[in-house]
């Protein structure tokens, strides 16, 4: 049995576990009894925003179940247990042919149908500007068309649960409705939209902001911005990446106390050069060559673009820890409570019956680390 903490808003219990991962009994115990500079349990967190992972590029062609297992066996080592793989923008047949071929590698993995209850589509309905449109392809940015939502879905198995869009798109207040219709959550991003266009987009039913502080103009108006007009809005949840590069820590903590801790999300935004092990060097991105430097930092070769993150979510939880001293209620709350309702009852409190997806943390050289990660009747060791 093991104690099992899911932040101070909700019982701490002890549970059994049978030989196939699930949980067969439930009991209360005391918060004293979880041992938080030692060995604990928290409930798996989950990442809403992931390009690829372990050398493993979601957008590849040919992506095979066993390249699947093999990324998603690495973010459950991070301490993810629920992720949304994320494809950015490209032209209209070879974003649904991604979709199509990325869907079946999950149907077709082992892992895949436990962790993955749906997708992030972000692009293409994005800002094709400087500075907006980051490692996106510029060029395949494109009016909003429902048409192509519907395209999408039809040949995936499994739901598109986000898509990030930028308001002053031709047409996006007319697909924000529809998205959410369908049960979509929209989300701003790669933008330089105008307040009123962010609160037009609010009003038609936006609801989050797309790694906040990233995918803008590089010059920004000091009064009024599309940073600070979604900073300012309590209508929109923000997700941002925590890995001192994307956005400095000192930035980031003003960003937090703007947005609050209740309307935020951490996301890694990790590309196929994320992990613990992977090499300084070239990987991929769709058909956009990057490069991860020494310092972890990920860009288009030669150019000053950021091109998603290396880092994972153990380490944006101890970043979290050394920067601001947030406990681990903070970190549940981000990185499970906030993101919880976009999975739409994929992820559920531990309760009888279901997979005990789990992390078990332990405190290494001083810091958190994960020690083990349990997904159902699978167990996945972090490797040292």
């Amino acid at each position: 049995s093991c104690g099992i903490y899911s932040g101070k808003f909700t019982p701490t219990i002890k549970c059994n576990i049978d030989d196939g991962g699930n949980i067969t009994s439930l009991q209360s115990c005391e918060i004293t009894d979880i041992d938080f500079k030692d060995k604990f349990t928290t409930p798996g967190l989950i990442d809403i925003q992931v390009n690829g992972f372990a050398g493993v590029d979601f957008h590849k062609r040919g992506l095979t179940a066993g390249e699947m297992d093999h990324a998603l066996a690495h973010l459950a080592a991070s301490g993810v247990t629920c992720v949304l793989p994320t494809l950015i923008t490209a032209s209209e047949k070879v974003l649904i042919s991604r979709l199509e071929t990325l869907d079946r590698a999950i149907s077709e993995s082992v892992l895949g149908p436990l962790m993955v209850p749906g997708y992030h589509i972000e692009g293409p309905f994005l800002s094709p500007k400087e500075g907006c449109s980051g490692a996106h392809p510029a060029i395949d940015m494109c009016p909003a068309s429902k048409s192509l939502v519907t395209d999408l879905q039809d040949v995936s198995s499994r739901p598109i649960l986000i898509m990030t869009v930028a308001p002053e798109q031709k047409g996006v207040f007319d697909l924000i409705p529809f998205l959410i219709e369908r049960g979509i959550a929209c989300a701003i991003g790669h933008t330089s939209a105008s307040r009123h266009d962010i609160q037009a987009a609010i009003s038609a039913g936006a609801t989050l902001s797309t790694h906040l502080g990233n995918g803008l103009p590089h010059i920004l108006n000091k009064n009024e911005n599309p940073l600070f007009s979604q900073l300012g809005e309590d209508g929109l949840t923000a997700s941002f990446i925590v890995d001192g590069i994307h956005v400095h820590p000192q930035s980031l903590q003003t960003y937090f106390r703007a947005k609050t801790l209740e309307r935020s999300i951490i996301v890694t935004d990790a590309v196929s050069a994320a992990g613990k092990h992977l090499s300084p060097g070239f990987y991929d991105i769709g058909d956009v060559k990057i490069e991860r430097h020494q310092d972890g930092t990920v860009r288009i070769p030669g150019s000053m673009y950021l091109a998603g993150s290396s880092v994972t979510m153990d380490q944006m939880v101890r970043n979290l820890i050394n920067w601001y001293d947030f406990s681990i209620d903070d970190i549940l709350l981000m990185a499970r409570e906030n993101p919880k309702p976009i999975v739409k009852g994929f992820v559920s409190d531990p309760s009888i019956g279901v997979p005990a997806n789990l992390v078990h943390w332990h405190h290494r050289d001083g810091e958190l680390h994960v020690r083990e990660t349990s997904i159902g009747p699978w167990t996945i060791r972090p490797q040292y």
